[in-house]
């Protein structure tokens, strides 16, 4: 039998989101521990209209992608906004703060990451208007 994992993203990966209390405004649900992943990780979020993340963060030193899945909105780049829309792509180096904000029809996306694990930084009030 042939070596591989295999889960449901929404019955078998937690929606870290209901831990913090905002499962009512964001679904995210982090498949890396879940998956048995030793190289990347992988996580899914889904913002509810106009929902912007309370925080930045920042890695010392894992790349990360996005891929917009559906719906639309913005994210707070160091001292940038860029607008993102579906099926958009975006590539955060390390060091550079970053935050995410839900357009009005809400906004999902898939974030992979590399290794290492565990070196970010999260940033409270960062995004200001």
């Amino acid at each position: 039998m042939s070596d591989y994992t295999k889960k449901n993203l929404k019955d078998d990966i937690e929606n870290s989101a209901e831990s913090y209390g905002l499962a009512d405004k964001l679904e995210a649900r982090f498949g890396r521990k879940t998956m048995g992943l030793e190289q990347f990780g992988f996580s899914y979020q889904k913002m509810q209209p106009d929902f912007r993340q309370a925080f930045g963060h920042v890695h010392k030193e894992q790349e990360e992608a996005y891929v917009v899945l559906e719906g639309a909105g913005r994210v707070k780049i160091d001292d940038e906004i860029v607008d993102l829309r579906q099926w958009d792509v975006l590539r955060i180096p390390p060091g550079v703060t970053r935050a995410f904000e839900a357009g009005p029809d809400g906004m999902a996306y898939i974030a992979i990451g590399g290794a290492p694990t565990g070196d970010a930084d999260m940033i409270d009030n960062w995004w200001s208007d």
